[in-house]
């Protein structure tokens, strides 16, 4: 087992605290502070046991010195100290002495936030290589390291695995939070289970499909992945957007061959066609050349609900269509009226999905929402991540000498 806070020595300690802060943030101001929130139990915990806190978390990508002006954290500074009610120190300079000299004279109960960790990777790819002369240098910052960024750790980053080489280290509460209810209910759920797989490439997905297909009893697909799958059957799917890997098209043809009891297409789709630009309604047999599909129709819906309520558990990743078009967001919204309203256990599964959920009135309709997107998927198809792999076991914690 993994080191969990709860059973850390951590009192008194400084502590080097990975979150995720990754917010939207235009003109200075957060927009949504969801993501800072979920963090917040950790932190309080941390203070209760007056711990030195040195907070670090990465925002955005960092390509270029431009992308800097527009990507710092000193915003989330501001959010931070007000859900805290106490003051937060900020550093501009991540790895500068004077950064240092802050994070070691911190007493107890204070907060230091550094600067985006991205920032490190301008010029010189310092965070996203994994770069250990960096990582020790912020494990110098602390005595304990706690990883509590889920979404982040799929990635192989400095911050996220090379610090827990260099200091005992466990995850916080949202990590566990997030691990506990994949286990619970997509890796060992009550049956019949029923996955359903959006979004725009099966390319993409093509894994944690494979990995799901032999643990559910029922797979809905939608999107351009459900396109994907019926021109694999040999339908025209028009100008819809699909993939055009021929090895990827014949890996589909041999699961649905195999799984064919567990598939569930779409019947009729609501289509966009190129020279006309108005939504109209067509059975998936009647799709021409010129139509685009850009979300399920009532039949579709129809069945997908019925499978839905006949369901004890319930994971969803990705929307029925292109919910951001008004014409094309009634699949997305009916599917997860329905959802709301089973009985079945219900996860929705982080990324695209959750950006629905709040675009469409369901910000507060479901208890278990993974605050994962690449890292969700990549837990549920592997049962691991790599920064989860980098985190201490329960009895083996040991401290590297820097």
């Amino acid at each position: 087992m993994k080191q969990t806070l709860k059973n850390m020595n951590i009192t008194n300690k400084r502590v080097l605290l990975r979150c995720d802060f990754n917010v939207p943030i235009k003109n200075g101001n957060v927009l949504d502070e969801t993501k800072i929130i979920k963090s917040i139990d950790t932190i309080k915990f941390l203070l209760d046991h007056n711990c030195k806190i040195i907070i670090m978390s990465h925002l955005g990508r960092i390509k270029t010195k431009e992308d800097k002006l527009t990507n710092s954290l000193e915003p989330v500074q501001k959010v931070l100290a007000n859900l805290l009610n106490t003051p937060v120190k900020f550093a501009k300079d991540i790895l500068s002495p004077e950064t240092k000299t802050m994070a070691l004279n911190l007493q107890p109960k204070e907060i230091l936030l550094l600067e985006n960790t991205r920032f490190l990777d301008v010029p010189n790819k310092l965070e996203s290589t994994l770069n250990e002369e960096t990582a020790q240098k912020l494990a110098e910052l602390g005595e304990v390291f706690v990883l509590d960024a889920f979404a982040s750790a799929h990635r192989a980053h400095t911050s996220v695995v090379g610090i827990p080489k260099y200091l005992p280290s466990c995850i916080g509460f949202l990590f566990a939070q997030e691990l506990d209810m994949l286990n619970n209910y997509v890796l060992n759920p009550n049956h019949p289970f029923t996955v359903i797989m959006g979004g725009a490439k099966v390319d993409d997905k093509l894994s944690i499909i494979k990995s799901l297909l032999p643990k559910c009893d029922n797979l809905l697909v939608s999107g351009g992945i459900a396109n994907s799958f019926l021109a694999a059957l040999g339908l025209n799917t028009g100008a819809s957007l699909k993939t055009e890997n021929a090895d990827i098209i014949k890996e589909l043809k041999t699961l649905m061959f195999e799984y064919k009891t567990k598939f569930a297409f779409p019947l009729d789709a609501i289509v966009e066609t190129t020279y006309e630009h108005t939504p109209n309604l067509k059975a998936i047999n009647a799709i021409e050349t010129n139509d685009v599909i850009k979300d399920i129709g009532a039949k579709t819906i129809a069945k997908y609900s019925s499978i839905i309520n006949s369901s004890a558990t319930v994971f969803i990743n990705g929307p029925m269509g292109i919910y951001e078009e008004t014409a094309y967001k009634n699949g997305t919204i009916e599917i997860l009226n329905t959802l709301k309203n089973t009985k079945a256990d219900v996860v929705i599964g982080g990324g695209d999905t959750i950006s629905a959920l709040n675009k469409l009135g369901f910000t507060n309709a479901f208890a278990n929402i993974s605050s994962g997107g690449g890292a969700t998927l990549e837990y549920i198809a592997n049962g691991t991540l790599p920064g989860l792999e980098a985190i201490s076991e329960e009895d083996n914690i040991e401290i590297l000498d820097l």
